[in-house]
């Protein structure tokens, strides 16, 4: 899969990312619309056994809020979670890490 093209809308890099990860035998999970639920929560779980994986993703000059930035701390501090925050910038780390087995 080709890297996103800048500049990116966050849902097209959201959208990449899924596809990348789907073709690379991925489940995905991302909240299709979070009004209703805690703030922060990471855009993406992926799954694959034995791995599961947090993303929050950012394009532009966008940053973590203070609760997404509590969530990535929280989720980083257990062991069996792998835990990013990634920019399109990110892209040959995003493959790497959804082709690579643990």
């Amino acid at each position: 899969m080709a890297r996103p093209t800048l500049p990116i809308r966050e849902k097209d890099f959201l959208q990449a990312v899924k596809e990348l990860a789907q073709l690379q035998g991925w489940l995905t999970y991302h909240t299709w619309n979070s009004q209703h639920s805690p703030a922060g929560f990471p855009d993406l779980v992926l799954v694959r056994p034995p791995r599961l994986v947090f993303a929050e993703l950012k394009v532009g000059r966008n940053r973590p809020t203070p609760a997404q930035q509590e969530w990535l701390r929280q989720l980083g501090a257990c062991p069996q979670a792998e835990v990013y925050l990634w920019t399109p910038d990110c892209w040959q780390e995003i493959e790497r890490v959804l082709r690579r087995e643990r």
